[in-house]
């Protein structure tokens, strides 16, 4: 195999020579990195650097501009948490750096804001001379801002109660009252990935992430190897994070190698007046008056947590309010949800917003020291939380209320086969399938100059027909399989997939293409740009060598398998053995038709799991032990990397579902470990819906989004696919809450943005000038993927939480906890305090019991239903431990025991 590792720059490189051979410019025409060095310097780096040793850091500042050159932490001898490297490069005019200051002004009796920032034209700041204990450096910034500003601004480094501080002081020097309407400090930390390698950039690199909590919010910065130290940018006083913003007028060059910089905003109503107008923000935009000769404080404070998991301790220590949603803050109608909030200061008041959104009432945790509520959604969408605090600290959680996922999933399905069914004459053969949606236009998208858009393959093409057959795994539906049947056994196995020839079971890159000297004319749209790299000729099309393809195929055919095997008379135009044999193929036409890429994790790679356990379970060995090797071989290459999350992109977050998954199958589980590591690194759990248990993606707009541009998307189908893993590698350590929390984040993440009505959106859009789902159904289907064979019900217990239940609303007697089952597809549980997995092929879950004092289990199963006359149940235990038995006479299949199902609700008995 070829190595898995291509240095961002080579990649960086590729990209642009498509460009430039499209345009017919020269290659460094098109590369803004070698455009950038010929800015002139403005930062006088040649009058050297102030170094300084604070308790935590070794800090470097820029001697005339006393911006932060470098800032390392003492335990790490080689790590610098900003682009220090690039300092050179980044020293002209409109760089941002640690330590400048962006405000948007008005003086009593002007109409318009004035814009004033600190990187705008660079001068030498102006050294302040100071006998505060404490203080490194200190300066007057007048001199790189310009001479009408009405506020003189000085910038102070010190150390305060051991911790790094920024702290700015703004004094009206004037005889008019200023209005700060915007006020933003830049976060400039090194997540510039062009030119390293993936070891270099595992142990170089960081990602960041924010609670926009206000008063409460900080910023985590994390190394991208998921390893501590964890860099926390608090709030120093009362400086709030309203708003985070990104920094689209630094020169830095912006593509899949760099998502850009971003501020930490304290006031944003300028902003919300003008450039976000069309946006409803994550906090209430707010504004300060500055009188004449009053001044102002503002400041952030850098600490460092020993670890990721070890965050919210951090914040503890240092006095920060710390919230702690169970299950979340994704809240499905009907299911209830805990808040836990330990904060030494009592709540003095609650506000929700929208009036109604939510109700909240106080409840009780096992650490008596703790506040904590219960919290249910009650209206649909976006909701905020403010809590206040007897000393006036206010803290915002946001929340995002969705129907019960019973409905959601059940409107996802009816939304994906009618209004994204598409079954008229086509030129391409699309027809009948599941295509590609705009819900701004309220059409379906047969058009794109990304061909793959409207071609039914890569993610961008695939994922609308992969959500509706997905949706079938969760909730079964007799019409929609009618159709789906149709689309798999015609336009998928046949166009989309090869059926015969030389490449049978080969996956194309799209069947819709550009090729108009061969298609009848008028056929494509001139109003799109047909002269990019994206609009594939009809042979790059028809190229099987992408192995990403594969999986959604292999996933196809597993799902009508199942559904076949396992309901009685739900599939009706093939057999089981049909459709199982179809998807063994593909998976083995993928690391034969497509080796190269094949190398790496796949997104959705769970499938192929998936599809072996149950070719073991059918004792079908002679195609089992095959598909074993295969994976075995990909497996011991991954084996090999020291970081092995290579992909078609330089750096990704979406083939670690898949290395984790074969790597502790196999038993590599120093491998499975840096897995989870790195996931931990770009996969936040804070108390936002946005942000929480969101896997990192930056530029998949640009590949499968109607809004094209790179920007951090919120709940991508990374989080879907990265929380298979997380929630896997709970289920193994039953203990580690913060796992269970990220798991659960990414896998209710995956369904937030479905709207009302049922549309499944590529991802959110988190610029504050924006703030809503992308117009495109694009790649969601991955998404919904990850929901379909990741969704359960967890039940657990925690020293200060007190039993918690995911999925699930939880009663506890004298005698036992019982929970009752919220999720759409009801058919996996795990309890945690016996590390029992329980998971059903048919059949529903209605609730589950555990006695704490004896172990006892008790199941109830729902009732029969037309196409399911039998429940399959399987029991795992997860972790090590007394081994449960199902009280009665079962018949085993397949590794399932067998239930009979009737007109009323059977109960099951486990026992040690």
């Amino acid at each position: 195999m070829q190595t898995a590792n291509r240095s961002f720059r080579n990649v960086f490189f590729e990209m642009f020579l498509a460009l430039a051979l499209i345009s017919g410019t020269s290659l460094y025409a098109q590369d803004p990195w070698k455009n950038l060095e010929k800015r002139p310097s403005t930062l006088n780096l040649d009058k050297g650097l102030l170094t300084f040793n604070t308790p935590a850091f070794r800090l470097k500042l820029v001697k005339a501009s006393q911006t932060v050159a470098a800032l390392e932490p003492n335990t790490e001898k080689d790590f610098d948490y900003t682009p220090a490297a690039r300092l050179a490069q980044r020293s002209s005019n409109g760089m941002y750096h640690l330590g400048d200051i962006n405000l948007r002004l008005k003086t009593e009796g002007d109409t318009a804001w004035a814009k004033y920032a600190t990187a705008a034209n660079r001068a030498d700041v102006i050294p302040l001379e100071t006998k505060q204990a404490g203080v490194l450096a200190a300066a007057d910034l007048s001199p790189t801002l310009p001479a009408n500003i009405p506020l003189n601004v000085q910038r102070y480094w010190q150390v305060v109660n051991g911790n790094l501080v920024l702290l700015f002081k703004l004094k009206n020097t004037g005889s008019h009252t200023v209005e700060i309407g915007a006020l933003g400090l830049p976060m400039i930390f090194n997540n510039i990935l062009q030119g390293e390698e993936l070891e270099q950039a595992h142990a170089h690199n960081v990602f960041y992430d924010p609670y926009i909590g206000k008063d409460a919010g900080y910023l985590q910065v994390t190394r991208l190897s998921g390893k501590g130290p964890v860099l926390l940018v608090t709030p120093y006083g009362r400086s709030p994070f309203e708003a985070y913003n990104p920094l689209l007028t630094d020169h830095t060059p912006k593509g899949i190698d760099f998502e850009g910089f971003y501020e930490w905003m304290v006031h944003s109503k300028a902003y919300a007046e003008t450039d976000w107008k069309k946006a409803e923000p994550w906090n209430k935009p707010t504004s300060v008056y500055i009188r004449p000769g009053q001044t102002a404080e503002y400041g952030v404070q850098f600490v460092l947590a020993a670890s990721i998991k070890g965050i919210e301790q951090k914040l503890i220590e240092q006095r920060r309010p710390v919230a702690v949603g169970v299950p979340g803050y994704v809240l499905s109608q009907g299911t209830d949800a805990k808040l836990f909030l330990n904060y030494s200061k009592k709540v003095k008041s609650l506000q929700v917003e929208p009036d109604g959104a939510l109700s909240v009432s106080p409840t009780t945790a096992e650490n008596k020291n703790l506040q904590a509520y219960t919290v249910k959604g009650l209206q649909w969408g976006r909701a905020r939380l403010t809590i206040i605090y007897t000393d006036g600290l206010y803290q915002t959680i946001s929340y995002k209320v969705v129907k019960a996922e019973h409905d959601l999933v059940k409107d996802y399905g009816r939304f994906l086969t009618h209004q994204q069914w598409f079954n008229k004459p086509d030129t391409f053969h699309r027809n009948p399938s599941v295509i590609t949606y705009d819900y701004e236009k309220k059409q379906q998208v047969t058009q794109d100059s990304r061909v793959w858009i409207a071609g039914l393959s890569d993610e961008g093409g695939a994922g609308s027909w992969l959500g509706a057959i997905m949706k079938q795994l969760v909730q079964p539906d007799k019409a929609e399989i009618a159709k789906l049947q149709e689309f798999v056994n015609h336009t998928l196995f046949g166009n989309i997939q090869h059926s015969e020839g030389p490449q049978k079971y080969g996956v194309k890159k799209s069947v819709f293409y550009y090729q108009p000297d061969s298609i009848p004319k008028g056929t494509y749209s001139d109003s799109l740009n047909w002269k990019t790299w994206a609009a594939w000729s009809h042979k790059d099309a028809n190229d099987v060598g992408r192995s990403y393809n594969y999986p959604h195929v292999t996933a196809a055919h597993w799902v009508m398998y199942r559904l076949a095997r396992n309901h009685n008379g739900l599939v009706t135009q093939q057999n089981w053995q049909f459709y199982l044999n179809n998807s063994y193929e593909t998976a083995m036409a993928m690391v034969k038709q497509a080796p190269y890429y094949a190398q790496f994790g796949q997104m959705e790679g769970t499938i192929f799991y998936l599809l072996l356990m149950d070719l073991k379970a059918e004792g079908w060995g002679d195609k089992a032990l095959p598909l074993e090797t295969e994976m075995r071989k990909r497996a011991d290459h991954w084996r090999t990397l020291q970081y092995p999350f290579g992909s078609e992109m330089p750096w990704d977050s979406t083939g670690q579902e898949e290395v984790y998954n074969w790597s502790a199958y196999f038993g590599y589980t120093d491998k499975a470990e840096v897995t989870i590591n790195a996931i931990l690194g770009y996969m936040p759990t804070v108390p936002h819906w946005g942000y929480n248990g969101s896997a990192r993606r930056y530029w998949d707009f640009l590949y499968g989004g109607k809004l094209s541009r790179i920007e951090r998307q919120l709940h991508h189908y990374g989080s879907g696919l990265n929380a298979i893993p997380v929630l896997s590698e709970y289920r193994s350590h039953p203990d580690d809450l913060y796992l269970l929390r990220v798991g659960y984040g990414g896998l209710m993440g995956s369904v937030a943005n479905i709207t009302q009505d049922g549309f499944g959106p590529a991802a959110f859009h988190s610029y504050p000038s924006t703030l809503k789902i992308d117009g495109l159904s694009g790649d969601y289907g991955p998404n919904f993927f990850g929901y379909a064979v990741n969704s359960a019900t967890y039940i657990t217990h925690h020293k200060n939480f007190g039993w918690l239940a995911f999925g699930g609303n939880l009663k506890k007697d004298s005698r036992a906890i019982k929970v009752d089952i919220t999720t759409a597809s009801a058919q996996r549980v795990f309890i945690a305090p016996a590390g029992l997995w329980l998971t059903l092929d048919a059949g529903t879950f209605k609730s589950i019991s555990y006695n704490p004092a004896n172990g006892k289990v008790v199941i109830t199963l729902n009732i029969a239903d037309e196409f399911t006359p039998k429940a399959y149940l399987h029991m795992q235990q997860a972790v090590k431990g007394g081994q449960y038995k199902l009280n009665g006479n079962f018949v085993l299949e397949r590794g399932a025991n067998v239930v009979p199902l009737g007109s009323k609700t059977v109960e099951l008995t486990l026992i040690k």
